[in-house]
């Protein structure tokens, strides 16, 4: 079979490997679509995330859809948890002891024409949603992660900061909450662009490197309750310190370069602001599933791009010129 794998920063190279033999609870997968995620990028771009590395060549790639020898199309949730640990008992598998997950450190991902996953973790796709709308379960999940941990009530006033795959979903779903009015602000026009369709009340191009006057000034008067921060820009972590309320929450989605994150922490104590950082997802394929399928949730329109394996390194490096919004590669 072929497999892609990242042999140090920006050297993705094309393997013959034999098929794998699934092990026990594991099911062999035919792997159709995976995205480009921007923690892929970081791999891409850096040779690691945060504190892993490359331990070896690596195969990359967590959003996955594929199907079972049987002809089950799945979508594949990239945790592998323990079911055991106390985090998995207490109901926090994103925080698993034994956690294993897909395209990271020691466990390759599903750039591949095939893979073993246990089953478990292996979730049906209904008729009407296609390999690419699989796909996008995984960024859906952690949106709607994201806004789990902020609480969202009808009414509030709400800013996403970074438009990319998921802070436009991260907008539908505060427009799902009932969400009063939506601020959102990226580097990018057409990411912008897309922002307003799915929900967004007002749209702000900001400049990399800089808090936004023109988000402060449009935040003036009486703050966001909630900002998700989901550009993995510091600038944006600022600018999400000064716009929010006195007593507000900040959603940190976002997963910067030098895996250090800043802001003025004056600011942050008068204001006696709520920080919460996300850590993936959990237990939240079903529902992610559900909101696609009864149309509640758009992800078709975010898949811009799309490539074969073979041009995989193609893939990347469009992703990494931000052009257009998710970017998958079809296998």
């Amino acid at each position: 079979m072929r497999s892609l794998r990242l042999h140090a920063a920006g050297d993705l190279r094309l393997h013959d490997e034999p098929v794998p033999a699934p092990g026990p609870g594991e099911a062999l997968l035919k792997v159709s679509a995976v995205g480009i995620c921007g923690s892929d990028l970081h791999w891409f771009n850096e040779g690691n995330i945060g504190d892993a590395g490359l331990s070896h060549p690596l195969i990359l790639g967590h959003e996955i859809a594929g199907v079972f020898e049987n002809g089950q199309r799945v979508a594949v949730d990239p945790s592998i948890t323990c079911g055991q640990c106390k985090f998995c008992k207490e109901g926090n598998p994103n925080f698993c002891e034994s956690l294993i997950f897909a395209g990271h450190a020691n466990q390759d991902g599903a750039l591949r024409e095939y893979m073993n996953w246990p089953s478990r973790f292996c979730y049906p796709l209904p008729a009407e949603l296609s390999n690419a709308d699989g796909v996008m379960l995984e960024p859906l999940g952690v949106a709607i992660h994201a806004v789990d941990l902020a609480h969202l009530q009808v009414g509030m006033n709400v800013g996403v900061f970074g438009c990319g795959p998921i802070g436009l979903l991260m907008i539908q779903l505060a427009k799902l909450s009932g969400a009063r009015q939506i601020i959102a602000s990226d580097l990018l026009a057409h990411r912008l662009a897309a922002a307003g369709p799915c929900g967004a009340t007002k749209v702000i191009q900001v400049e990399k490197d800089k808090v936004s006057p023109e988000v402060l000034a449009a935040t003036r008067e009486q703050g966001l309750d909630v900002i998700f921060e989901a550009a993995g820009q510091n600038a944006a972590v600022e600018t999400s310190v000064a716009a929010l309320k006195p007593g507000g929450t900040i959603i940190l989605a976002g997963i910067p370069s030098d895996d250090h994150t800043t802001f003025t922490a004056s600011i942050a104590r008068r204001k006696g602001i709520t920080i919460k950082l996300v850590r993936r997802m959990k237990n939240t394929y079903p529902r992610a599933i559900g909101l696609v399928q009864n149309g509640k949730v758009d992800v078709r329109s975010l898949v811009t791009h799309r490539f074969p394996l073979e041009k995989a390194n193609e893939a990347f490096k469009t992703a990494v010129r931000r052009e257009g919004i998710k970017v998958i590669v079809e296998i």
